[in-house]
């Protein structure tokens, strides 16, 4: 039987970039979890969602980072997110360079076909979270319901599917608005 998903953006959704403190996550020590998405993601668990991250991380086609650090990186987010028993079923990520045209980067879709594909995951009932246009593109073109987070502002109308402040807010609307 298929399950449902949280497809989740990692950069502005899971953690810090752009911010005084931290410019891009290039090493595990620029990693800062939001507040709230530690008990975003157990919620999603709780509530029977498998939780995935699809990040696009030009970083690496750009010499910015290596493949070993962006793995060190997501030990620290998963370890992190664990301290609230919060779980990250699986990883996708784009290693190419920012107009690589590969079918792997967002907006393309492919990160949540392989994901779903993988892990049987019925995409008619799952999500995919962003705080940018091309996360919420990647999931309409994938056929998942898209959410927008975040407060950046963006040059054309979001097209989301709803919109929430950030993954705390998403997970307890998700909360009180399902039947488990």
């Amino acid at each position: 039987m298929k399950q449902p998903a949280m497809f989740l953006d990692r950069d502005g959704v899971i953690n810090e970039v752009l911010t005084e403190r931290v410019k891009f996550v290039n090493q595990p020590e620029d990693f800062y979890l939001l507040d709230g998405v530690g008990e975003a993601i157990n919620l999603f668990n709780y509530l029977g969602y498998k939780v995935f991250v699809v990040t696009n991380q030009g970083g690496i086609g750009l010499g910015y980072m290596n493949e070993a650090a962006l793995h060190q990186v997501h030990q620290r987010m998963k370890e992190e997110i664990a301290e609230f028993h919060g779980v990250i079923d699986d990883i996708a990520y784009c290693p190419h360079k920012p107009h690589a045209n590969c079918a792997c980067r967002k907006p393309q879709p492919q990160m949540i076909y392989d994901l779903a594909r993988k892990h049987a995951i019925d995409l008619r009932h799952s999500y995919m979270v962003g705080d940018r246009e091309m996360d919420i593109e990647a999931g309409k073109k994938a056929g998942v319901n898209t959410i927008l987070v975040g407060d950046r502002r963006h040059a054309q109308q979001p097209t989301a599917d709803l919109e929430f402040k950030d993954l705390w807010h998403v997970a307890h609307y998700f909360k009180w608005n399902t039947n488990t």
